[in-house]
């Protein structure tokens, strides 16, 4: 088996190693206008420079009204393609592939952001925050304590957002990324379409399993439709919803393959998001990966790979999950917050060769 060292070709694209810089929601954008800035420019290109081979941008909102907060990073206007120019040059200058997260955060968007409280803001708040009216597969809003009212969207607004993950992948592409993930993880908008939790719709759209995944799989094949056929696309699903009644790991293999038929060719394994109320197991060292090698079998007759998250933290952690066929990625979060340099310095402690730029070669 390769270990976490050996490259990994999807498509006609080459990626160094099998570590990935997981998105991690950075609430940056100041002027609260989804344009990048130069904190994300650092954040991703300093991780480029610390050795990952695929290094991920945030959850970047196809439309306004999709953020989560009003700092959220997005791509719904040529503005934002071009903020972001730069930062995928850089990032491809150090041999890094460079990927984003296209999300749309349905009935969890207009909150404050984690630092500030992570509250809803509802419509013209009475101490000047301006929230919007999230949209959702029903009226039924996510339960915060203060929840917001929820508009239900209908066979317009369904294709509205399908339009906007179209329109988003066509600038992404243009902003100079290799690889598009689609968002359908940790309770977001397509999320919500397919959990039996969120969706309890009796149109197309809802309804059976066929019609609760209908929104993802369409939104996978139009990224796919205007992705280079070269270039990857990724799709990130929660494996579970972590509650009775709600998706499970098992609807999650038999969602891949379709996913994988619909032109997707990683499945980015997550968990859980849909509500309050989720059972989260004791998080410890790798507690998510066995759902990444459920789906591992499940597409054994596919050419679509798997990524793993959840607790990787170490170099020998990463380089098992990789070599023993549990995952074929690799993908961490916050150990990319505490260390940017984390897979330089993992190729030292597991007496591999890492690509260190030039100019650091004299601190490796």
């Amino acid at each position: 088996m390769p270990g976490l060292f050996d490259p990994l070709e999807l498509r006609e694209t080459e990626i160094r190693n099998r570590v990935m810089v997981s998105p991690m929601c950075q609430y940056s954008c100041e002027a609260e206008d989804g344009l990048a800035t130069q904190w994300h420019h650092v954040h991703l290109g300093s991780r480029a420079i610390g050795g990952a081979g695929i290094v991920m941008s945030e959850a970047t909102a196809v439309a306004p009204e999709g953020r989560i907060s009003p700092q959220d990073l997005g791509i719904w206007s040529d503005a934002h393609a071009d903020a972001l120019r730069d930062t995928t040059a850089f990032i491809r200058g150090q041999g890094a592939t460079p990927a984003i997260q296209l999300a749309h955060a349905g009935r969890k968007a207009s909150t404050r952001r984690p630092s500030d409280g992570g509250d809803p803001i509802h419509p013209a708040d009475d101490d000047g925050d301006s929230g919007w009216t999230p949209v959702g597969p029903t009226t039924e809003p996510y339960p915060h304590d203060d929840p917001l009212e929820v508009e239900a969207l209908d066979q317009a607004g369904v294709e509205s957002v399908v339009d906007a993950f179209r329109a988003a992948a066509e600038r992404a592409l243009d902003a100079g990324f290799e690889i598009a993930e689609v968002h359908a993880a940790h309770g977001y908008l397509l999320h919500e379409f397919y959990s039996p939790i969120a969706n309890t719709r009796e149109d197309d759209w809802g309804g059976d399993f066929e019609g609760r995944t209908r929104l993802v799989r369409e939104v996978t094949r139009t990224v796919r439709e205007v992705w280079p056929d070269e270039k990857p696309v990724f799709v990130r699903i929660s494996a579970t919803d972590w509650m009775d009644d709600g998706w499970t790991v098992e609807d999650s293999a038999r969602l891949a393959p379709l996913l994988a038929d619909d032109g997707a060719d990683l499945i980015d394994v997550s968990a859980g998001g849909i509500h309050r109320d989720q059972q989260v197991p004791d998080i410890g060292p790798h507690y998510q990966v066995p759902y990444a090698e459920r789906l591992v079998e499940a597409l054994v007759d596919s050419d679509c790979a798997v990524g793993a998250v959840g607790g990787i933290t170490t170099p020998e952690g990463a380089d098992e999950v990789v070599r023993n066929g549990r995952a074929d990625v690799a993908i961490l979060a916050r150990e990319h917050l505490r260390d940017p340099y984390f897979t330089l310095h993992a190729a030292e402690a597991l007496d591999e060769e890492g690509p260190v730029p030039r100019q650091y070669r004299r601190g490796f």
